[in-house]
């Protein structure tokens, strides 16, 4: 402003003019400072007219954001600016068309820009306006950038809850994440199922390959888990080679085991690690809430007991969670206690199952195969003890022993047959073992050509150069090499087009059901048999023991055939007095294959019409079962039988004959990843906690909790099976009624 106008204004008054003078210079020395402001970045200011219409904004952003007033000016505020409805804590903030609705203030909300080349976040304040009689003028407000601060405490968040190697969640955000589902899932009466996942043989591609390729391995193993699991559920890595998978709504037992062999499957194909080949597998244990647990901790306890039987199954297994497992935890430490003894004190004996020519059934070699007669318990089957020295570090002295025994029997032999010795991958892996091979030889005096070492792809984890030279030394030896359970862990052929193997051993994986119309296993049987036959190796069709198996494994071309079609493990002592009169075995078996039946022994519950019967199952295969306990129950009967846990099977007498009836299942029973079987679905606790139970998970009487007292009555005669193995199944049953 001019002196004139100054003294026009002020009317000549000298003070007044220097008031004036004063205020016109501090208004702009203010427009100055927030020009300055705006023009460091600090912040901008906006405004609207009383219809909500944008009137003004600075123009510096303006030019930061490379926009035109136009962009902007005279368009609704919430046509610019959309609100993160997320606020601080976890809580929801109000968005912005609410308070500019309510012509509330708006306080240091998070905005989005829209229609920005960049994505761009500013946190606006704003004051509704009101004139002298309160009418609504619209908004002044301030705004700042913050779009890198943003960044910032999303990059923070991440590494809170992302595991730095894998990029998948971490173990405390999959903790929370696991309790807040399952308290929000119990008020909905919802289901979710947990994997927990440890990789097998993964120490062993740390120890030959070195850390940085055990790191590129588990980023690896998370890209397949993340292809197979997709959105059906959320994956975290817990620490070392151990994952969780949280699959929410799902408590399909057959669902959830299809995942889990995909699972498998996919972890055990072969991995490429600078160069290196590495091959793994995986053990899965699988528990479901409310089925198995309330809570997370209880939920994550089931799924850890699951997945140590899942290992101690001989790995590469899934397993459910089932009440019994606490049992056999327990029983496996006494086993870990025992297993030490067994060594030293002769526990542990070696039997031989014949491996016979398919053209002529003359025995040609003896599998050797461990087993341990424990002076308490019994029989203590190779897939329980075998992980248990693995996992104490005794598998190499175990091996040794094989090697050692194996050689000194098969010396003594009346009949030149070969012995054949499987080989640990750890026992495998020590440079000293073909000179331990070489000294057992010697000792023994047992001709090297007689000697077979099987052994499995899992010894081509780490340095092929280095296990290359070791079958070189071996081969120098004279004994002869085997590649066992081929076809079962995505066996490369390069293994074959370099390792000099004499034979292959085809899984029994590929034998079972392969007489069925519409099984590919037949095929699958004769691509390894001309495979084979073009490499000069001979080929072993394992686990035959019907007559229509023998039939296809010698039509498919199998230079010969082992399992109990021919003979079980035999004794030292029947493998002496066996050979001492010939080598020719006699095929005896079924004559068909037929679904695995089970033979159980164990006491279950039927139902019919509301009513509970005690009986004894003897039998279970996926499609049926033969249950002894109920008199003269006619064919055609629809009854339910109670496995226990809350599994309901619906099934039909399709056979009865006294107090024995066989029954049809309306759904298959589906594989519980070990050698059992179990129902797709369960008795519900949230059906239990209806009938005025507490909310539990189930217990071995699940239904007997949901039904109550019955006051139905029985329509047939229950009986008092005899167990064969304590009692004489000749005496029959004690007939009473209830």
């Amino acid at each position: 402003m001019g002196l004139f106008s100054r003294v026009v204004a002020t009317g000549g008054d000298p003070a007044q003019i220097a008031a004036h003078s004063a205020a016109q210079d501090e208004i702009a020395l203010r427009i100055e400072l927030l020009d300055s402001f705006e023009d460091a970045g600090l912040g901008c200011f906006w405004a609207t007219d009383a219809e909500g219409r944008v009137t003004h904004i600075s123009a510096a952003v303006l030019r930061k954001l490379g926009c035109e007033p136009g962009d902007f000016l005279g368009r609704q505020l919430v046509e610019i600016f959309a609100s993160d409805t997320e606020a601080e804590g976890g809580g929801r903030a109000r968005p912005l068309s609410f308070l500019v609705g309510a012509r509330g203030t708006i306080s240091a909300l998070p905005v989005r820009l829209i229609g920005t080349r960049h994505e761009t976040w500013w946190e606006i304040s704003g004051k509704a306006q009101l004139d002298a009689k309160g009418r609504f003028q619209g908004y002044r407000g301030s705004a700042k950038d913050v779009t890198q601060v943003r960044e910032r405490q999303i990059a923070a968040e991440t590494m809170a809850r992302c595991d730095s190697l894998t990029g998948l969640a971490n173990r405390h955000h999959m903790e929370g994440l696991l309790a807040r589902t399952l308290d929000a899932y119990r008020n909905a009466r919802r289901s979710c199922a947990l994997m927990l996942l440890d990789l097998d043989r993964f120490k062993q591609v740390n120890d030959t390959l070195g850390h940085p390729a055990g790191d590129e391995l588990l980023k690896q193993v998370a890209g397949r888990l993340a292809t197979v699991v997709g959105k059906e559920g959320t994956i975290g890595r817990l620490g070392g080679d151990e994952f969780l998978v949280m699959l929410p709504d799902m408590d399909d037992r057959g669902e959830l085991g299809e995942l889990a062999q995909r699972i498998i499957q996919m972890v055990s194909q072969p991995y490429s690690l600078g160069g290196s080949r590495a091959i793994i597998g995986t053990s899965i244990g699988i528990a479901t809430a409310p089925y198995d647990g309330i809570d997370a901790e209880a939920l994550t306890s089931a799924a850890d007991l699951a997945l140590y039987a899942a290992k101690g199954g001989g790995r590469g297994h899934y397993r459910f969670f089932a009440s019994d497992l606490k049992d056999g935890a327990q029983m496996r430490r006494r086993i870990e206690e025992d297993l030490r003894d067994a060594l030293g004190s002769g526990q542990l004996e070696m039997h031989y199952q014949p491996i016979v020519a398919s053209a002529t059934n003359r025995a040609t070699c003896m599998e050797a195969l461990l087993r341990w007669q424990h002076p308490d318990r019994g029989f203590v089957a190779p897939s329980i003890f075998v992980p248990v020295a693995e996992e104490m570090g005794l598998i190499r002295e175990v091996g040794a022993f094989v090697l050692q025994r194996s050689c000194e029997d098969a010396a003594r032999w009346p009949q030149p047959l070969r012995v054949a010795v499987n080989v640990s991958a750890t026992q495998f892996a020590r440079d000293d073992f073909p000179a331990q091979v070489a000294q057992v030889l010697k000792a023994t005096g047992l001709d090297p050509a007689r000697l077979e070492l099987e052994i499995t792809e899992s010894v081509f984890v780490g340095d092929t150069d280095r296990t290359q030279r070791l079958f070189e030394e071996l081969k120098a030896l004279g004994v002869r090499l085997a590649l066992d359970d081929f076809g079962t862990g995505y066996s490369s052929l390069s293994y074959l087009q370099r390792a000099p193997f004499d034979k292959i051993k085809i899984d029994r994986s590929f034998v079972r059901g392969a007489t069925d119309k519409g099984n590919n296993n037949a095929e699958i049987l004769s691509a390894i048999v001309s495979l084979a036959e073009a490499l000069k190796m001979e080929t072993v069709a394992e686990g035959v023991e019907t007559l229509d198996e023998l039939t296809l494994v010698r039509e498919r071309g199998a230079s010969h055939v082992q399992g109990y079609i021919f003979a079980p493990a035999l004794t030292q002592e029947a493998v002496l007095e066996r050979l001492s009169s010939d080598t020719e075995f006699e095929a005896q078996g079924p004559a068909r294959f037929r679904a695995e039946r089970r033979t159980l022994f164990r006491r279950i519950g039927v139902i019919h019409d509301n009513y509970r019967y005690n009986a004894v199952l003897r039998n279970l295969s996926k499609s049926g079962a033969m249950v002894d306990g109920l008199l003269n129950v006619p064919v055609g009967t629809d009854l339910v039988l109670d496995l226990g846990g809350g599994q309901l099977a619906v099934c039909v007498v399709r056979r009865s004959r006294g107090a024995s009836i066989g029954v049809e299942f309306e759904t298959s029973l589906v594989s519980d990843g070990a050698d059992g079987l179990c129902t797709r679905h369960r008795v519900s606790p949230y059906a239990i906690q209806a009938a005025g139970r507490p909310l539990a998970p189930l217990s071995m009487d699940a239904y007997q909790l949901l039904a109550g007292t019955s006051v139905a009555k029985p329509s047939f005669a229950e009986v008092a099976a005899t167990d064969a193995r304590i009692g004489d199944p000749r005496t029959g049953y004690e007939y009473r009624y209830r």
